[in-house]
């Protein structure tokens, strides 16, 4: 007799991975977000009444839209390629490597797909996927006084074009057990 798994509590966030989507829908490969430290998203949808003999008598929606924002502490050169387009080269040989980002004017953002993972206190995990994501809004970073370098970006999400998952919008997974992202 299989048991029900019981509601999900998550907790926290444990990790962050952005993938590259190509125009074709295809996954490129997970960057990992260093130190992940919010991941947060909100569902909304606009819409449009039709009004007649002093009464709303419609509404329509223009189909829903999804804004998220994440955190992390540090930089990987690597995750600002996938956030910010860009490129990222390494030169020289250890001990003396020099990793260098750097963006064009020229260089446009990329959609990518993010999942984080959280644990849950009933057990086992929770992730969430969002499919086709784009840094429509800032990229950023503060160095301070004291204080480490965090990484911020926001933007929006569409649908996904990958063929087993064409047309969703976000997702949500509870595992009984634990599943690292792949």
């Amino acid at each position: 007799m299989e048991v029900p798994l019981s509601e999900s509590l998550p907790y926290g966030i444990r990790d962050i991975k952005i993938t590259p989507v190509t125009a074709a829908g295809v996954l490129g490969t997970a960057v990992d977000l260093p130190n992940a430290r919010t991941l947060s998203f909100e569902e909304g949808e606009e819409f449009e009444e039709l009004r007649g003999d002093d009464q709303v008598v419609a509404t329509r929606g223009s189909g829903p839209a999804v804004s998220w924002e994440l955190e992390s502490g540090g930089i990987s050169l690597e995750a600002l390629v996938v956030l910010n387009g860009g490129t990222c080269l390494l030169s020289g040989v250890a001990p003396s490597q020099v990793k260098t980002y750097k963006k064009l004017a020229t260089d446009a953002r990329p959609e990518f797909k993010i999942e984080g993972q959280a644990m849950s206190e009933s057990g086992g995990d929770f992730h969430t996927i969002l499919h086709r994501c784009k840094s429509t809004e800032e990229v950023s970073g503060e160095f301070s006084d004291g204080g480490f370098f965090l990484t911020a970006a926001s933007g929006s999400a569409l649908p996904s074009k990958t063929t087993a998952t064409v047309g969703e919008l976000y997702r949500f997974v509870h595992n009984e057990t634990s599943v690292n992202i792949t």
